[in-house]
């Protein structure tokens, strides 16, 4: 059984304060990408967990993988089911710690597809819930479609309608430490995204989002220089709207058309061979 695990990039993050407990009150809004990490699952003796692909070695110890954390909890909370011990393969397509939400998407997959293989019926709020205690993005992870996510991100509202998108992802090879970026944020009492319900196009999508912005992208670039070249670069390609996803390193540009998009992200692979760099679609509500 193959799940995919896709990229989850935020279009606008906007940080609108911070708890008593210290978790940042974000709003945000969020598309998953056609392009991802790949899990296969299937029935074995004992559970184990393979990981390869492009960014294997950035996973150092798969006993404290999300992936392992998701089948250990769903199989604690399905008491009573018969829960077969699962060979879990992690194609890691990636990159680790990047502001794109893989180890969280790889988790979300990890519980849709063990769902499958072991038939249980649990609903997606149910799963939602179960995946929260697993990491603020888990949940929206799970829905898989475009939203717009506040409080710590655990509360969702998916859109009725919404395009999909063409857009480059970057990421220049540099990891970025998220608490370290919300450290390095002097104001976190920001406004939150304006409202606009009629995103159905392109135009008013790159309309609104050019109204709205990412408030982690400045300490970001103040740690990592080189996200404004990545952001630089896209610009130059032709992109209509450049931006940081999450806490960083990995920046997207819109393209008007997936030819434009193609042709951007393999220019840009063979003058920086060391980034990441891929043209991909993002899903449509």
């Amino acid at each position: 059984m193959l799940i995919k695990a896709p990229a989850k990039i935020n279009l606008a993050l906007h940080v609108t304060g911070q708890r008593a407990d210290g978790y940042h009150v974000l709003d945000s809004l969020v598309v998953f990408t056609g392009f991802g990490d790949d899990l296969t699952f299937t029935l074995a003796e004992i559970d184990t967990l393979i990981i390869d692909g492009p960014f294997a070695a950035s996973l150092h110890d798969s006993k404290s993988n999300l992936v392992m954390q998701a089948m250990t909890l769903l199989r604690a909370s399905a008491s009573g089911h018969p829960c077969l011990p699962v060979d879990i393969r992690l194609t890691k397509n990636l990159p680790v710690a990047s502001g794109i939400g893989g180890g969280s998407s790889d988790a979300a997959a990890t519980l849709r597809g063990l769902c499958q293989l072991w038939s249980l019926p649990y609903s997606l709020s149910e799963l939602q819930a179960l995946g929260a205690t697993l990491g603020a993005d888990v949940p929206m992870c799970l829905a898989g479609k475009p939203l717009r996510a506040t409080g710590i991100g655990d509360e969702i509202v998916l859109f009725s309608a919404f395009p999909a998108l063409d857009l480059v992802v970057v990421n220049p090879g540099v990891e970025i430490s998220t608490p370290e970026i919300f450290k390095a944020l002097t104001k976190k009492d920001n406004r939150p995204m304006s409202s606009k319900s009629n995103l159905t196009s392109f135009h008013a999508v790159s309309e609104f989002l050019s109204a709205q912005h990412n408030d982690l992208q400045r300490p970001a670039i103040a740690l990592q220089p080189v996200i404004a070249d990545c952001l630089s670069v896209l610009q130059d390609k032709g992109a209509m709207l450049v931006r940081m996803s999450g806490s960083g390193a990995t920046c997207f540009g819109l393209f008007t058309n997936p030819a434009m998009a193609a042709r951007a992200a393999q220019s840009i692979r063979a003058a920086h061979p060391n980034w990441f760099a891929v043209a991909t679609k993002t899903g449509a509500a």
